[in-house]
């Protein structure tokens, strides 16, 4: 039996966000996560424009070793798949604590609340549920209804 290549460790490099309203989307990710955009780009590859047909604009927003890469299409171009394709369900995000996920919950159901952003799907974030190992998460969707988790893990020591 040949013997398997170690493959060395991997991180996320970013986080793809396709959108309707590249301004709507960006600002607030600018003001929900605290974000700052390190460049933009409106020239594609080749191979760009063949994955992704009518990219119009792309925008990296930066928050510590986070990277969102919000992209917007021509009009008429493409839509969301249907729900029976293949997509992630959602991004998990750990937090350090309890304290600091209460505090993300909060910022998030202000925002959504000020009226200043619109959402694809009008949603409300969930409660912070724990599980029977003591595990903490909420569920909360992005102005284009891209679902992500808030988690603390008491104990991780990542």
């Amino acid at each position: 039996m040949r013997q398997r290549e170690a493959l060395s460790a991997i991180t996320v490099h970013h986080v793809g966000v396709q959108t309707a309203d590249l301004e709507n989307s960006v600002g607030w990710y600018r003001e929900f996560f605290g974000c700052t955009v390190s460049w933009t780009l409106d020239e594609f590859s080749e191979l760009t424009r063949s994955r992704l047909p009518g990219i119009e604009r792309l925008v990296e927003l930066v928050r510590g070793d986070v990277r969102f890469h919000h992209f917007s299409l021509r009009p008429g171009e493409a839509g969301r798949p249907p729900a029976a394709a293949g997509q992630f369900q959602h991004v998990c995000f750990r937090v350090a604590n309890a304290e600091e996920l209460a505090r993300w919950r909060s910022r998030w159901l202000e925002l959504y609340a000020s009226g200043r952003w619109s959402f694809a799907v009008p949603e409300r974030a969930t409660e912070i549920d724990t599980d029977k190992e003591g595990v903490q998460s909420f569920y909360a969707l992005d102005p284009n209804g891209l679902e992500f988790e808030f988690t603390h893990v008491p104990g991780d020591p990542r």
